[in-house]
């Protein structure tokens, strides 16, 4: 529907491959992705709710721009259990990784056009996991870590 609505000639991201990038740990030597996991470990948080309630597009390189979904209120439980993993990561020796520069969104395609922020019925789901994932042309789910009390 938004695609049609803003005229866009992308191509949808498949469903299987829609996230939200809490860090990136592209880059780090196996040690260091394996203290990252180690953190991830020792996290504790129960299951919470997102929601996204606006569309922009961000800026790319010309010609491959994303369109992503955003929020801000509904968005305050995520951004709590970032902080939460980006400390653990601190403590285990990834502080590089654990950078501050956030902006919570889910890509949903990517498009010569861009748009300017446009508001939507809120769209929301309960965040029950997290995972790390190699992505590259592809996404290799590598280890997964549920929320639990």
């Amino acid at each position: 529907m938004l695609k049609r609505a803003h005229k866009f000639d992308g191509k949808l991201i498949a469903p299987e491959r829609l996230h939200i990038s809490l860090f990136s740990l592209n880059g780090l030597p196996d040690r260091q992705l394996r203290s990252a996991c180690e953190a991830a470990t020792e996290l504790r948080a129960e299951p919470f709710e997102v929601s996204f309630d606006r569309t922009v597009s961000f800026r790319g390189r010309p010609g491959n721009r994303p369109l992503v979904l955003i929020g801000e209120n509904g968005l305050r439980r995520l951004e709590a259990f970032r902080q939460m993993l980006g400390a653990a990561l601190t403590r285990r020796g990834v502080r590089r990784a654990a950078s501050t520069n956030f902006t919570p969104h889910v890509t949903l395609l990517y498009d010569a056009r861009s748009v300017d922020e446009h508001p939507i019925q809120p769209i929301f789901w309960t965040v029950t996991e997290f995972v790390l994932i190699h992505s590259m042309k592809g996404h290799d789910y590598l280890a997964r870590w549920p929320l639990r009390e």
